[in-house]
């Protein structure tokens, strides 16, 4: 699991939960001076996940409104950057003369160590949360200087399409699902983080050129990787297809994956098979015929995909399905039971 920890307000007496909100605004953000109708029972949660240099925290809270004075900013200046989602209500922000009315699905950007304003509405009647998923990035981990980046503080960028929409479904994910993850991930998915706030940042400058080669390398390639993951089922996926459709030569996209240490072809080949394993040995699915497992994850033909499998596993699906079932029934019987393994191999 990824390194987390969880702050919730309704911990602790309602006179005191604001005060604990304020401290952890403080620690993981920048001091702001909030106001907000609820001061006196506010009840809020916010989940942190550590992701090497940057932290992707998933807020819920009552309508409020933060300023961060020019006072407060004399007196604490964390060089850090805030690029935050919202995900439900609407809001506001407003930093370097620039100001922006935010709604579900977009991005606000602004410097933590500068004056600023935010302000963000839940439904308060219908007792809907404030939601918002915020990255909190230091200045020296982005590769784009401060002075390139002083125009988008206080804009606004979507979160629903191109780069954004794939930034936005990254920081969902890992916020809302980190048991999904190892430990020893956290680095490699910090890199991904930064490479898609980077990215998206450079394309909002329109100044691509401004971001480093290897780090919009990557963030093409993640692009990548995501797009076959949405198109498995579909038969007619290639790595042309892909090619295709991030428009790159089939050689750019061979001469990407190279630093994979994978294939394209090999690549789709290993997540289909993945899916299909997990198909297989789901009881909720025992009485799928084996070719429509393999059928909707792109292996429409039955002998072609009991070939690939046998040659990847040693076993042909059906006798994959049988020892995966025998094992899942084994551990609802005893959850202690040790691990099958379907080849029968040590």
């Amino acid at each position: 699991m990824l390194p987390q920890s969880t702050v919730d307000t309704e911990q602790v007496p309602a006179p005191e939960r604001f005060d604990m909100w304020l401290d952890l605004v403080a620690r993981t953000a920048s001091p702001l001076r909030i106001r907000t109708e609820h001061a006196h029972d506010f009840t809020a949660r916010a989940e942190i996940v550590e992701l090497g240099p940057i932290q992707v925290v998933n807020y819920r809270y009552p309508s409020l409104e933060g300023v961060r004075t020019p006072r407060l900013a004399r007196e604490s200046a964390p060089e850090i950057y805030t690029l935050a989602l919202t995900v439900n209500g609407d809001g506001a922000a407003s930093q370097a003369g620039r100001s922006a009315v935010l709604g579900p699905e977009e991005f606000i950007f602004y410097d933590g160590s500068r004056p600023h304003g935010v302000r963000h509405l839940g439904d308060d009647e219908g007792r809907e949360p404030a939601r918002s998923v915020v990255a909190i990035i230091p200045h020296a981990a982005l590769p784009l200087p401060p002075d390139r980046l002083a125009p988008l503080l206080g804009g606004r960028m979507s979160g629903s399409e191109g780069i954004g929409a794939l930034l936005a479904q990254f920081l969902l994910q890992i916020s809302r699902h980190p048991e999904q993850y190892h430990a020893a991930d956290t680095g490699r998915l910090g890199t991904v983080g930064l490479d898609l706030v980077s990215t998206m940042l450079g394309r909002h400058l329109l100044a691509e050129d401004s971001v480093p080669t290897g780090v919009r390398r990557r963030a093409l390639v993640t692009q990548m990787r995501a797009y076959i993951q949405r198109h498995l089922g579909d038969a007619t996926l290639s790595p042309q297809v892909v090619a295709d459709a991030h428009h790159v030569s089939l050689r750019t996209l061979h001469r990407l994956f190279e630093a994979e240490e994978v294939t394209v072809a090999s690549y789709i080949r290993e997540l289909r098979l993945a899916r299909c394993r997990h198909d297989l040995t789901d009881p909720g699915l025992c009485r799928h015929p084996i070719q429509a497992i393999g059928a909707r994850w792109g292996f429409p033909d039955k002998a072609h995909f009991s070939r690939v499998f046998r040659k990847a596993h040693g076993v042909g699906p059906q006798a994959w399905r049988v020892a995966g079932l025998a094992e899942e029934a084994a551990r609802e019987v005893n959850p202690a039971a040790s691990t099958v393994n379907p080849t029968g191999a040590d």
